[in-house]
């Protein structure tokens, strides 16, 4: 499954339901690998390289612990890809962004899991693409010492339309 820089970002968002929702779908998929585009992991840094340095310092323990622990694979934009975003719905919708990541997880038979609007409307169309599941109440909880960084991580909080 593909993550975006919505639902890596989101575990930060200053709406606690979002931030919940993330960080729990990272908590419960811990072990699991996610694959993410090299452009949404710049997307991700982008926003947090913006910020003031003693937040960045709060912050990016966790990430790379998080990063450490989890196994995401980094990948590049394939010619696939490429050849798949000229024939997605979505036109004058989403960022030329969106559908390069939209048409990489179509062209891996893959799905993507996002808070993105834009992105989860696409569902509708029959293209593969969630939400992270939270709809039963329970939470994933990091287990320690990443809960802690993450605590101390929570410092930074973001405006969620800003990813």
């Amino acid at each position: 499954m593909y993550i975006d820089a919505s639902l890596f970002m989101g575990m930060h968002a200053a709406v606690p339901g979002t931030r919940q929702a993330c960080a729990s779908f990272f908590a419960e998929h811990l072990r699991d690998r996610v694959w993410m585009t090299y452009e949404e992991v710049g997307r991700c840094d982008d926003v947090v390289w913006a910020l003031p340095r003693d937040t960045q310092d709060a912050y990016y323990p966790f990430m790379d612990v998080l990063h450490s622990t989890m196994p995401v694979k980094r990948v590049p934009y394939t010619e696939d890809a490429w050849k798949t975003a000229a024939d997605l719905p979505g036109r004058g919708v989403l960022s030329l962004r969106e559908r390069l990541l939209m048409a990489t997880v179509i062209a891996s038979d893959s799905r993507l899991v996002t808070v993105n609007p834009r992105l989860l409307n696409l569902a509708d169309q029959g293209l593969p693409v969630a939400a992270p599941e939270n709809s039963d109440g329970r939470h994933g909880a990091f287990p320690e010492p990443l809960a802690g960084l993450y605590r101390t991580s929570l410092a930074l909080e973001i405006d969620h339309a800003r990813i």
